[in-house]
């Protein structure tokens, strides 16, 4: 019976899924995420959540799965993307108004405290 849903992705991003119940993967590099589906594939896992960094370099082993009927393997992406996106915005903008990017990074030291 596949009644398991497991998680694959950095470990800041999917720790907190562990009290749903889910089973957190956070492998270190690809080919310990490989071994990761491996095993997901073994254990008959109805769902795998997979970060979105990792799609391409496993498309050999989720094209492999995909002719199961489990584990479904669904990407997913995070907030870092984002915030890295609207930070470099941000940054862009001020300089084009100012001359610098000198009002960013002051903010930036001030939500630290």
């Amino acid at each position: 019976m596949f009644d398991k849903v497991a998680i694959v992705g950095d470990s800041d991003l999917v720790f907190a899924f562990r009290a749903l119940g889910i089973k957190v993967f956070s492998p270190k590099n690809v080919e310990e995420a490989r071994e990761v589906m491996e095993s997901i594939n073994k254990e008959n896992f109805a769902l795998c959540f997979l970060h979105e960094s990792l799609l391409e370099p496993l498309e050999k082993e989720r094209e492999a799965l995909e002719k199961k009927f489990c584990p479904v393997v669904v990407g997913f992406s995070d907030y870092r993307k984002v915030t890295d996106y609207l930070d470099r915005m941000m940054r862009e903008m001020a300089i084009k108004a100012t001359g610098s990017d000198s009002l960013v990074k002051r903010r930036e030291k001030d939500e630290t405290r």
